[in-house]
């Protein structure tokens, strides 16, 4: 038989869960888990990078081909290689080719979770950090 603990809420201090306070713990967790990738980014790219940065670094990973210029439809293409390569991690998408030209084509398995801005924000921060984890970062 499993046995429930009552530790008290951090957040209230009463001696029951609370949904709410918990998914903060975990909204908590994952902005701090955010910051020391950010911190790390900054540390070795001498620059913090913002979200677009990560993404098109995580393209270039993705596409496995660094060059000295990207034009902007490239770079668009980067970042998008990157979303689908990051939600594929959780069954939302799957490389279904790679072109001629090197580029990976995505099918998409699963239709995304229907979320907020901030909701959506925290999804793909979610993912770039399993990304960074499973790459050993």
């Amino acid at each position: 038989m499993l046995q429930v603990l009552s530790v008290p809420c951090i957040l209230c201090l009463e001696s029951s869960y609370h949904y709410l306070c918990n998914m903060t713990d975990a909204q908590n967790d994952l902005q701090t888990r955010w910051w020391n990738l950010e911190a790390k980014l900054a540390e070795r790219f001498s620059k913090k990078p913002d979200m677009e940065a990560i993404l098109f670094l995580i393209g270039i990973q993705e596409f496995g081909e660094i060059r000295k210029k990207f034009n902007k439809e490239q770079k668009q293409d980067l970042m998008h290689v990157a979303v689908c390569s990051l939600f594929a991690q959780s069954g939302y998408y799957e490389i279904e080719k790679v072109d001629e030209d090197g580029w990976p084509h995505f099918r998409q398995l699963k239709s995304l979770p229907i979320m907020n801005m901030i909701e959506q924000e925290n999804f793909l921060k979610d993912h770039i950090l399993l990304y960074f984890d499973n790459a050993g970062f």
